[in-house]
């Protein structure tokens, strides 16, 4: 989407949502594009060790810890960003009754 930036302004928080999700978001000044809103990319967390094995052995390990071993990939990405999300982080600390 490419918007100007009179327009921008009052959305910042819509278009940061945008650009998290992995939309092109351009904002103009006078026709002119001065500016791109780019997600910045999510830190990887380690929690525990990594376990030993190739890959796959690892991986299964992992998805068996985290409880998703028969979860498909697709369902699982829904959850692992779920988890990232402001107002879940939010209501898990009591900072909201929502």
């Amino acid at each position: 989407m490419e918007l100007t930036l009179t327009a921008a302004k009052p959305r910042l928080s819509a278009l940061i949502a945008a650009a998290q999700r992995g939309e092109r978001v351009v904002i103009t000044k006078r026709g002119e594009p001065v500016v791109e809103l780019v997600a910045c990319p999510r830190p990887a967390r380690i929690i525990e060790p990594e376990p030993e094995g190739d890959f796959f052995e690892r991986l299964a390990v992992i998805r068996k810890r985290l409880g998703i071993e028969d979860m498909r990939a697709e369902d699982a990405k829904v959850v692992a960003d779920a988890l990232h999300d402001s107002a879940l982080s939010r209501r898990v600390l009591g900072v909201d009754d929502k």
